[in-house]
């Protein structure tokens, strides 16, 4: 068993209160913004079974991402749409989504240290800690995990009301087989990322 507590509990033993996990989902995908999430959990919270967001049923995250934001210190969200993530490609983007997420808790809460999924923030002011596969090993980035990857899904079953045809609540956006075949078949409609390959091929570039 991973013990994703370790990170929090040595800066709790430093006297570091506010600990903000934060994590992006949506890099893959062919359609729709990526979305962070920065969450402070309280010291002593336990959610049996809480790891990456990828790793639990799609059930068990919304029910997760519930009792996340109801027993939280505060979270936020950072979302950069298609548009930007074309302009200044994914990796900046992704960046640039958990920087709002961190900013905005930063006007709710006094922020004293953040733990990031492997991706560096020069950019911050505040300590953080960049870990490798945090999702898993941290308890604080799993759960910011699971609410950015419900958010994001929300949004894509959203979008599949309006285009059934695309089969988004299915794949999320991301290339499978039938994703390639539906923008094939039907087109690329707004939301796309152009910059993309798959997305480029149907448009011809």
């Amino acid at each position: 068993m991973i013990d994703n507590y370790e990170y929090e509990n040595n800066l709790y033993n430093k006297g570091i209160e506010y600990i903000g996990g934060v994590d992006e989902v949506g890099r893959g995908p062919l359609v729709g913004p990526v979305v962070a999430c920065c969450c402070v959990l309280p010291k002593g919270f336990i959610l049996e079974g809480l790891t990456d967001s990828k790793k639990i049923s799609e059930k068990k995250r919304e029910k997760f991402a519930e009792y996340i934001k109801e027993n939280c210190i505060c979270y936020a969200l950072g979302i950069v749409g298609p548009e930007e993530i074309d302009e200044i490609n994914i990796y900046e983007a992704s960046r640039k989504a958990m920087m709002i997420a961190i900013n905005k808790v930063k006007e709710k809460i006094n922020l004293e240290h953040v733990l990031v999924d492997a991706m560096p923030l020069p950019e911050l002011d505040i300590d953080s800690t960049s870990i490798i596969k945090g999702d898993l090993l941290s308890i604080s980035i799993s759960a910011a995990s699971v609410i950015a990857k419900v958010e994001r899904d929300k949004m894509m079953i959203d979008l599949d009301k309006l285009y059934p045809e695309y089969g988004f609540k299915n794949h999320k956006g991301y290339p499978t087989k039938k994703h390639i075949e539906a923008i094939n078949k039907y087109g690329i409609i707004d939301g796309y990322r152009k910059s993309y390959g798959p997305v480029k091929k149907v448009l011809g570039e």
